[in-house]
Parts: C-alpha cells; sequence; structure tokens
C-alpha cells in the first residue's frame, strides 16, 4: 500500500467490500472493523458494498483492510479522487464477466433438463450418466467455485451465510447424483445442482444490476464533474486537470459547458441550470458577484468565474458526502434484521439437518431425504433480509436529493416520516428573506436624521434589517455618525455612544424597558404591523432620560410557496406553528395569509428553543425548520430540523435535513418521501421473511423441487430491489403544482 493512503487522519474512512453476499455476512464485517483500535462505529451496506468507519484517532487504513481480511472478505479504501468513470469501467468488466458466467452455465445445464421435460411429455430419453457428469462438473466447480471460497472463508470463521448454504446444497445434490452413478442408477440429479447454481448465478447477476439502479442519484452526481477546466495563464486560456485548479484561479466557462467548481463571476452574465444541483426545474439568471456551483450548465453566456473552492471544500462534495452518509447509514429496524440474520444460517442447517434424519427416519430413504434437506438449504435467502431496507434507503435518499432535499442519515429518514408538527421560522423561510425598508416616521427631527443615526448604530451588523438601513442610507448619500462602545444586546436590539449620549435601536419592549414614551407614534406603529410590517424604534438620551427619536418599518414579502406549503402539511395531518421574533400583528399578518394553525410572536432564539423542547416533552414529535444559523437552538432542540439554503457549510451541519432551494414546500415534499419510504421497507422485509416462512416447512415437508426452490430464491431478493426501485417514479408534489398562490 502506498504511504499517501497509510494512515487516515480525518475521523472517518470509507471502504469497498468485495465478497458479500447477504445480511450474515455484513454482520461479520461489522465485526471485525469493530475490534480494529481506534474504531468507534461502522456502518456496512450490503446494498453499496461499503462499510462507513468513524475513527476517534489515526488509523492504518491497512488494519482496517487486514481486519476485513482476516473475516473472509476483500477491502479497499475508497480513495476520494476516484474518478464515477473509473468505478463504471470496473463494474461493466465485473457485470460481463458474470454475465458470461450464466450463459455459460444454462447452456451447460440446459441438456440435463432433457430427460426431465422428455419424462413430462411422456418420453423415455435419457443422458448417458457419464455425459451428465461431464455438463454438471465445470458448473458445479468452476462456474460455482465463488460459492466454495465463500463458504470456505465463512466456515473457518465459525459463521455461516448464503454461500455456505448454496455450497452444501448443490454439493449434496451433486455427491448425491455421483454415488447413484457409481451404483448403477439411471436416474440422477445432476440437473437439481446444475439448476441452482445457475439459477442463484442469474438472480446475483440481475441483483447486481438492479442495485446499480439504487445508486443512480450518486452516479448521477459524480457526473456532473467535468475531468478539465479552462483557466486564464498570463493572459492566455489552457485546459488543465480539475485536480489541478487552485482557489482564485480565473475560469473561462463557456455556453453548454458545465461550471467546473465553485466560483464567483467576475465578468459576464448567463442563465445556469442547476436543477440536479438544487432541483430548481428553471434556469436561474446569474451575472457578476453571484456565487456559481461546480456542476451548474452554463447555457447562454460567456463567463469569467473566479474560483472560490475546490475539491472536498465545494458543495457538489458536500452533497456526495451527504447523500453517501445516508445511505451507508442504517435505521433501528435494519439493526435488528441484521441480529436476525446472524442466527438465520445456523437455524436453517439445524433444519435441513433435522428433515434429513426426519425423512429417513419416516423410511423414504437417503435419496429422498438428501433431496428434501437441498430444497430447504436453497430455498433459505438471508439476501433478500440483507437487502430489503438499504435498497428502499438508497432509493428513497437518492430520488429525494435529485429533487434538492438532502437528507444526513437513516436516523433523519426515520424521524421524518413520524412528524407531527413542524415549527417554521419567519424571516427568510415563510418570507423572502430580503426586508427592505417601508416606512420612517420621525418624532423629532427629519426622516433622513433618524434613518442616518439608524444606519450608524446598524454599519457593523450582519442582520438582514441591519443591511437594509445601511444600503437605503447609503443610497442617500447619507454620512454616519462615528458611534463608539456598540453593543448588541440579543434579542432587543443595538445601543452606542454618540456625543456623550446613548443612541437605541430596536424592539418596542426593549423601549418600555428603558423608559421610552412610545404614544407618539404607537399609532401609526400598530397600523404598519397590522400590515405584516416589522418595527424598530430609535430613542437617544441618558439612562432614566431616553426620549423617542422615530421608527423604521421593514416589509418582507410572503413567499408564493408558502401558502401551497402549509396546505401540503394539513394535507398529511401535520400541524404547523409560527415562532417569530416579530410583534403579535406581524405574526397574525402572516398566520392568516399562509393558513397556519398558531402564532407565537415576540420570541428570542432562547425562548424558540424552549418551546421547542416543551412541544417535545408534551409527547409530540416536532420538525424546525430555518435558515441553519439565527435558529440553530431551535434546530438543535428539535426532533428532526430543516435548514433552508443553498448548501451552505453551517446549514449542512447544523440540519439532519437540507433544502438546496428556499422553497419551503419541500418540507411537505420530505416528509412524504420519507412515508413512502418506510411503507418500501415493512413491504420488503415482509416479502423477504414470507419467502422464508412458507418456502422452508415446504421444502422440509418434500413439497418444493430442489430446482423451484433456487428459483425462488434468485427471485426473492430480486423482487426486493424491484420494490425499491419503485420509488424512483416518485416526484414531489412541489413539482406538480406548477401554479402557487
Amino acid at each position: 500500500m502506498s504511504q499517501e493512503y497509510a494512515a487516515t487522519t480525518s475521523g472517518e474512512a470509507d471502504l469497498a467490500i468485495t465478497g458479500m453476499s447477504c445480511a450474515s455476512c455484513v454482520a461479520r464485517v461489522e465485526k471485525a472493523l469493530n475490534k480494529v483500535p481506534g474504531v468507534t462505529s461502522v456502518s456496512v451496506n450490503l446494498a453499496t458494498e461499503r462499510a462507513h468507519v468513524i475513527l476517534d484517532q489515526p488509523t492504518l487504513t491497512a488494519s482496517l483492510e487486514q481486519a476485513v481480511a482476516d473475516a473472509g472478505y476483500e477491502a479497499r479504501l475508497v480513495r476520494p479522487e476516484s474518478t464515477a468513470k473509473d468505478d463504471q469501467t470496473q463494474r461493466d468488466k465485473a457485470d460481463t464477466l458474470a454475465g458470461w458466467h450464466v450463459v455459460t452455465a444454462a447452456v451447460l445445464s440446459l441438456p440435463l433438463f432433457i430427460p426431465m421435460v422428455a419424462s413430462f411429455l411422456g418420453w423415455h430419453w435419457n443422458i448417458p450418466g457419464f455425459w451428465q457428469l461431464v455438463l454438471a462438473t465445470p458448473v458445479q466447480f468452476w462456474l460455482g467455485a465463488r460459492f466454495y471460497r465463500a463458504a470456505w472463508k465463512a466456515a473457518i470463521h465459525l459463521s455461516g451465510n448464503m454461500d455456505l448454504l448454496v455450497a452444501i446444497g448443490t454439493t449434496a445434490a451433486y455427491g448425491l447424483s455421483v454415488y447413484l452413478w457409481l451404483q448403477g442408477h439411471a436416474h440422477l440429479y445432476f440437473e437439481a445442482s446444475t439448476a441452482v447454481i445457475t439459477l442463484v448465478l442469474l438472480g446475483k447477476w440481475l441483483e447486481t444490476r438492479a442495485k446499480r439502479q439504487t445508486a443512480d442519484a450518486i452516479r448521477a452526481l459524480q457526473s456532473l464533474r467535468p475531468d478539465t477546466a479552462r483557466i486564464v495563464i498570463d493572459g492566455r486560456e489552457q485546459e488543465v486537470p480539475l485536480a489541478q485548479l487552485k482557489k482564485g484561479d480565473l475560469l473561462i466557462v463557456r455556453p453548454g459547458e458545465r461550471v467546473p467548481t465553485d466560483g464567483v463571476i467576475r465578468e459576464g452574465e448567463s442563465h445556469l441550470d442547476e436543477a440536479l444541483l438544487t432541483g430548481e426545474s428553471k434556469p436561474v439568471n446569474k451575472g457578476v458577484g453571484a456565487h456559481v456551483t461546480g456542476g451548474a450548465i452554463n447555457l447562454d453566456g460567456l463567463l469569467k468565474v473566479e474560483v472560490s473552492a475546490v475539491g472536498a471544500e465545494t458543495t457538489l462534495s458536500r452533497i456526495i458526502r451527504l447523500v453517501e452518509q445516508a445511505q451507508t447509514s442504517k435505521p433501528e429496524i435494519q439493526r435488528l434484521v441484521d441480529r436476525v440474520s446472524e442466527v438465520f444460517v445456523p437455524i436453517v442447517l439445524v433444519i435441513a439437518l433435522a428433515t434429513l434424519i426426519g425423512w429417513v427416519l419416516a423410511g423414504a430413504g437417503w435419496e429422498q431425504g438428501i433431496l428434501n434437506a437441498v430444497a430447504v438449504l436453497v430455498i433459505a435467502c438471508p439476501c433478500a433480509l440483507g437487502l430489503a431496507t438499504p435498497t428502499a434507503i438508497m432509493v428513497g435518499t437518492g430520488v429525494a436529493a435529485r429533487f434538492g432535499i438532502l437528507i444526513k442519515d437513516a436516523e433523519a429518514l426515520e424521524r421524518a416520516h413520524h412528524i407531527q408538527l413542524v415549527v417554521f421560522d419567519k424571516t427568510g423561510t415563510l418570507t423572502v428573506g430580503q426586508p427592505g425598508i417601508t416606512d420612517i416616521l420621525a418624532n423629532t427631527g427629519s426622516e433622513d436624521e433618524v434613518l442616518r443615526l439608524a444606519a450608524s448604530l446598524e454599519q457593523s451588523s450582519q442582520h438582514p434589517l441591519a443591511k437594509a438601513v445601511v444600503a437605503l442610507a447609503a443610497s442617500r448619500a447619507l454620512p454616519e455618525e462615528p458611534l463608539s462602545q456598540a453593543k448588541a444586546v440579543a434579542g432587543k436590539g443595538i445601543s452606542a455612544t454618540w456625543q456623550d449620549r446613548e443612541l437605541y435601536f430596536g424592539h418596542g419592549r426593549w423601549m418600555q424597558e428603558l423608559g421610552v414614551t412610545l404614544d407618539p407614534l404607537q399609532a401609526q406603529a400598530q397600523a404598519l404591523q397590522a400590515q405584516g410590517k416589522t418595527v424598530s424604534w430609535l430613542a437617544e438620551g441618558k439612562p432614566g432620560q431616553v426620549k423617542l427619536l422615530g421608527l423604521l418599518a421593514f416589509g418582507d414579502a410572503i413567499r408564493p410557496e408558502s401558502k401551497p406549503a402549509i396546505e401540503s402539511l394539513h394535507r398529511l395531518d401535520v400541524r404547523t406553528l409560527l415562532l417569530t421574533g416579530d410583534n403579535p400583528a406581524s405574526g397574525a399578518y402572516v398566520q392568516a395569509a399562509v393558513g397556519l394553525d398558531e402564532v407565537m410572536a415576540e420570541q428570542t432564539p432562547e425562548s424558540k428553543s424552549q418551546v421547542v423542547s416543551d412541544l417535545r416533552r408534551s409527547g409530540k414529535v416536532v420538525a424546525m425548520v430555518g435558515d441553519g444559523i439565527n435558529d440553530a437552538p431551535a434546530l438543535a432542540a428539535a426532533d428532526i430540523s430543516f435548514a433552508m439554503s443553498s448548501g451552505t457549510d453551517v446549514a449542512m451541519h447544523t440540519s439532519g435535513i437540507t433544502l438546496m432551494r428556499s422553497d419551503p414546500r419541500l418540507v411537505a415534499d420530505t416528509i412524504d418521501i420519507s412515508r413512502r419510504t418506510y411503507r418500501k421497507i415493512w413491504q420488503n422485509l415482509f416479502w423477504a421473511f414470507i419467502y422464508n416462512l412458507i418456502g422452508i416447512p415446504l421444502a422440509a415437508f418434500g413439497m418444493l423441487n430442489p430446482v423451484i426452490a433456487g428459483a425462488a430464491m434468485a427471485l426473492s431478493s430480486v423482487s426486493v430491489v424491484s420494490n425499491a426501485l419503485t420509488l424512483r417514479r416518485w416526484k414531489p408534489a412541489s413539482r406538480e403544482d406548477q401554479h402557487v398562490s
């Protein structure tokens, strides 16, 4: 192994695992990796054939790979720079080889079925035993070698898996046939052993092809990365590999090309298609100063873009990591299935042995006993159990990502389908989040004087309301006053010293605490608040002698998607609550406009968090929707949190679910896909268990031919994966509702 990958230092590692065939394999790999020093948790996914390892100290990746090898499998570190094309090429080669194995096995097995068909038609024709042996032997020991290798590894580790069941069952049928041939019998059972191997190989091939489709979302995202980028060096264009890009490089992006990486437009204007990144179906127009995301398609203009992020720092890389993390994580139901799978194979072996002994004691003879025991071994399929949950999780999270819903992990997906109450922040969530000043009222002096002093106070603030004040003052060329001792008072406002006096700008309640008389402008303020506007008051003076200077009113338009969003939640029987720092009149206005069930106004970040905690203690499953920054305490207090953003680091780390575009309708869409995904999981588990609950007793009582048992086993895994794939047809209601009010 190269020294470059000799150790992991990031606290996480992803391994590609080769050789797993069922849920018992998953359990064995997890146990092996958990024993490596430094490993704190492991999640192995049968559908992706990946292991996600969390480390609390730098650990040699060779130790991880060796632990997997000691358990009987192969592992390799998944390198970040490996491309989708490289992975696809390797998969295509393996798929082609597996397909040829299926065809070869079928060609060799087909002649062995001729006597069976002839007998069914009333003809008496048979292939000599020697030629049956010639046809069956390569199927058993060449094409079936993979089952022997995996079975041997399982046996020496005192474990069991699907391969062990297939190896024992087909070997028993093959061995019985050889014994009968040597004894001179004409009726042999080579067709049973070869048919089982052929059908299982066919089932695994179909299963692998179907599983590939569950990872379509990841491959689609990976394909957004172009291999090269065009940069400007010394005034000349030069094409370089994407890995060589550095922050500050100037990119040339022509119409029809993908943006190579995140950056800021320095020259040009164009429409960009970001559908695969945000789920936004309409192209977005962007000009100088606008941020662009790597992977977006430049539709119609020549752009010069300054690189702002490369490699793992890009939005696309973060999205891919989140989707992969969600697809490799496990909900609690899968952990229960894994525990069942650990004892599944030993129980099946005991049932098969009991079947053999029971038929012999009943007088049917060893021949019939062995065939029925083989049917028991073959019908039992722990593969379907192992695939039932991860395939549904993969497809559900993948299709959600395609429409701009990033689900952090299986736990977030699991909680989402239980949501009973959604709590919304107002600014930037149900409203556009770009408030502007609509009214300026002066109690003393002029409106410009009120605006000038308010802008002086807010000049260093990053709050959206503060930016609106500063921007309007700048547009009117109003000079800022040099203030000192500026201090932000959480949940109330800001104060500063001006000419030996104090200036105060903030909430009406704070003004009352300071002893300010608001009566001169109270009637106008109430009228503005009734229109849904936010009012901030300006006052000045020494403590105990503070007087009112005026007020500023801010308006923030309600998003056109907000009302349909609330209606969609109500259709899902989910209640809605607005927590806002604004006054009650402003909250009531928004409630009436969008149809919220309840509003709680004049809330601080701390009180929002307390409200959410109290609601959870009352027994409700609560979701909080905010911007991922200002509402961090409330987001953390909720059962599940939604961050509405363009995919910033803060939003992705503070929320269980990130909405890649600021559309509140995606909250209902998330709950919908979560509920549909969990229905698929239960359907899959039902079919996985029903195959075994019905098939094993039928086989034990001699009512299933081993060939039919092999077909049923192959069908069980394919049907589970195929059922999960039907989720790919899901489309969010927000896409269907094109006419929002």
